[in-house]
């Protein structure tokens, strides 16, 4: 697994601290709601943990929130070039994702990752918030949703409701995908309507 850039873990840190105090949640009620270990929460928010993309995607389920507001990958550039050495990689049990541009229009939020999965592995997910959305662009993506599996080649496309538990596996090698998470724009704190995410 690839160690996380210090600058990411800093933003994890401050995202995570502000939104769990703006709640008004414990570390241990946290804990509870994310299945993360109460120490392991303690090191993301000092900034001294090493985030995994499992780890963010169980905070973005607990916190019902998009992934792009802990790790806030904003862009505000006319144009936006995004280099793929320049970018840092979430890894995963079987997936390094590079977050590449959040768009927010229409009441809507749209996140697009550069997604590869390594050959023979793995990377499961008990569900987070959104709609998930995957286009194969090289290799044979196996995709498990609930208990379905389809096998996807290059330019098959799937979507599902991303708070289903799923799996992405490569079997017969490395796979390369783009893919595109959607959420609700009012997702963010769902006691407050219209209150978009930032």
């Amino acid at each position: 697994m690839k160690p996380v850039n210090s600058a990411v873990r800093d933003v994890l840190a401050a995202n995570l601290r502000r939104e769990r105090t703006r709640r008004g949640l414990s570390l241990s009620e946290l804990s509870r709601l994310s299945k993360i270990g109460k120490a392991t929460l303690s090191q993301l928010e000092s900034a001294t943990g090493n985030p995994t993309i499992e780890t963010v995607f169980s905070l973005s389920r607990a916190l019902e929130m998009p992934i792009s507001d802990l790790l806030d990958t904003h862009h505000v550039d006319t144009v936006t070039v995004v280099r793929a050495a320049e970018t840092d990689v979430l890894s995963g049990e079987g997936v390094d994702l590079r977050p590449l541009q959040r768009i927010e229009t229409g009441g809507v939020i749209m996140e697009l990752y550069d997604q590869q999965v390594r050959a023979d592995s793995r990377q499961p997910s008990l569900g987070h918030a959104g709609t998930e959305h995957t286009v194969v662009q090289s290799g044979t993506l196996a995709v498990e949703v609930d208990g379905h599996r389809v096998e996807l080649g290059p330019g098959d496309y799937v979507s599902f409701d991303a708070s289903l538990p799923h799996c992405y596996a490569a079997p017969d090698g490395p796979v390369r995908s783009v893919l595109l998470l959607h959420y609700r724009s009012g997702l963010r704190d769902p006691q407050e309507p219209g209150n978009a995410p930032h």
